[in-house]
């Protein structure tokens, strides 16, 4: 039985979709900016996440939540937390082979995969005005990733970014089931049981992966204490963890549509940050622009 959900004005739920954009658009930045594997950085960005959210957790008594979930829902749970696990391995990856803009547009064609999957399981389909909106933005990060894709069918990418690109589409369709899993699991626990729960799936298959495969996860050099800091504030706290609170309130396609103004703001923030200096191409402007006009269609609906 789901939980009693307060109404909240479409516009608080605008505003936090649009800090956590902005937040999980730190992520590449900073995923390219470490020296550490892969795994590595995703399990520590989940250490220092977890610490943050135990305190209200445990203040507020929200973990006994938890005795409330049938095994069905422990399930859920478990398969959101181990998605989430390989996304973050796949996408962490796919950073360092392909340029950052091929990488979060990529991932970012999920929103397609969460309206499929939203229609069939949750029976929440898209309307047809946002599968529009979807379609608009999807076209748009093509746009950016145009080049890369020219040279990939060409022949001239090199394997790695052509890896890395692969990488990133399965790092889409394990974050779509990881939100569509969310989307049913938050009507039935509040925001910090649920991403408690979730995480917590995902920092033990992390390290198990770790364990497995000889990944070095300590000591790290104090500079990488500070990017997984970092990660733990924007990318997870601020980006995941907004999305998640937003899963109660907008439909799981809706959430994901917003994600499609990451590439934009991932691309500009490699441009400007040192060490990087990614710039970005005409086609990542053109795209970006189509990008948000799709993300403004697609949400039209769900504002009015």
């Amino acid at each position: 039985m789901g939980r009693i959900v307060k109404t909240v004005r479409p516009q608080v739920v605008s505003v936090v979709l649009l800090i956590a954009v902005m937040g999980i658009s730190l992520s590449g930045p900073l995923v390219r900016s470490s020296g550490a594997h892969p795994i590595a950085i995703a399990i520590w960005r989940l250490v220092f996440s977890l610490a943050i959210i135990a305190i209200p957790l445990v203040i507020g008594g929200s973990w006994r939540q938890w005795r409330t979930l049938d095994r069905s829902g422990v399930a859920a749970a478990l398969t959101g937390g181990a998605m989430l696990a390989v996304h973050f391995w796949s996408w962490n990856t796919s950073v360092g082979l392909t340029t950052i803009a091929s990488s979060v547009v990529l991932v970012n064609v999920q929103p397609l995969i969460v309206g499929a999957l939203s229609a069939v399981w949750l029976r929440e389909a898209p309307s047809r005005s946002q599968w529009i909106g979807i379609a608009v933005a999807v076209a748009g990060s093509v746009v950016v990733v145009w080049p890369d894709l020219v040279a990939a069918f060409s022949g001239s990418l090199g394997a790695r970014a052509a890896l890395g690109d692969l990488l990133a589409l399965v790092g889409a369709v394990t974050a779509a089931i990881y939100y569509v899993i969310g989307r049913r699991l938050r009507s039935l626990l509040d925001l910090w049981p649920y991403v408690a729960l979730v995480y917590g799936t995902c920092l033990v298959v992390l390290l198990v992966l770790a364990f497995a495969l000889g990944i070095r996860v300590a000591p790290q050099p104090s500079r990488e204490f500070g990017i997984f800091a970092a990660l733990a504030l924007g990318p997870m706290l601020l980006g995941h963890t907004g999305l998640n609170w937003a899963l109660r309130h907008a439909r799981a396609y809706q959430v994901n549509i917003v994600l499609l103004g990451e590439p934009v703001f991932a691309t500009l923030l490699a441009a400007l940050l040192p060490g990087i200096r990614e710039q970005p191409t005409a086609f990542t402007l053109v795209g970006g622009v189509v990008v948000l006009t799709g993300i403004l269609l697609a949400e039209r609906p769900r504002k009015a």
